[in-house]
């Protein structure tokens, strides 16, 4: 488990009861899912906010809220913000029960640009996807997804058919060989800078 909240559970539900829990300094939440009934409780803001600091992290990872003597295994779903303040109004866990599988998007990283011999030559790299939605075992999230670029050269592309995925985790898309990224073409100013390089080895060569 990558993180623990502390919660109190609230025996009423409803806007009223919600803006009453922000009148004490506290954030609503709701626990649903498993096939068992909802549970509305209320959070610390400041233990929600050292979380959501993670950023796409806090979205990807599972985690425990301890409702009294109770605890639920949890991943976030969503939080609602304040249009003007950005400080979070009501966030939704979804309760995992043993053995659950779940829908989640992963960070993708890049490594061995120096190795891309297209990227050597002023190719950019094109993101397609930063993130790929996958399903997984809920105890076995990967951190992230990563993408060898060596060797590749300008114009070539890398899919998803060329990653390695861990064992019990599949991308949602399944209909299509979907692309990650490109290595493009640098611009014409780029290109006339390289072509302008090769030129001046070739030249160099020649009157060696």
């Amino acid at each position: 488990m990558s993180y623990v909240l502390t919660a109190q559970k609230r025996e009423t539900a409803g806007k009223g009861a919600a803006r009453a829990i922000r009148r004490e300094g506290l954030v609503p939440a709701v626990v649903y899912g498993d096939k068992k009934d909802p549970v509305t409780i209320s959070l610390s803001p400041k233990e929600l906010w050292l979380q959501l600091h993670t950023g796409q992290t806090f979205f990807a990872s599972t985690g425990e809220i301890q409702i009294g003597k109770e605890k639920e295994t949890v991943i976030c779903r969503d939080v609602q913000f304040h249009p003007v303040t950005d400080v979070p109004l009501h966030a939704d866990f979804l309760r995992l029960g043993k053995g659950a599988t779940i829908t989640v998007e992963v960070p993708v990283s890049f490594i061995n640009e120096e190795k891309s011999e297209g990227m050597k030559r002023g190719g950019v790299l094109n993101v397609v996807r930063h993130e790929i939605e996958v399903v997984c075992p809920a105890t076995a999230i990967p951190d992230g997804i990563e993408v060898d670029l060596a060797g590749l050269e300008v114009g070539d592309s890398v899919h998803i058919s060329a990653i390695t995925l861990p064992k019990g985790v599949e991308p949602t898309i399944t209909d299509r060989d979907f692309t990650i990224c490109t290595v493009a073409a640098p611009s014409s100013g780029e290109k006339a800078a390289v072509e302008e390089e090769d030129g001046e080895g070739e030249e160099e060569a020649t009157e060696e």
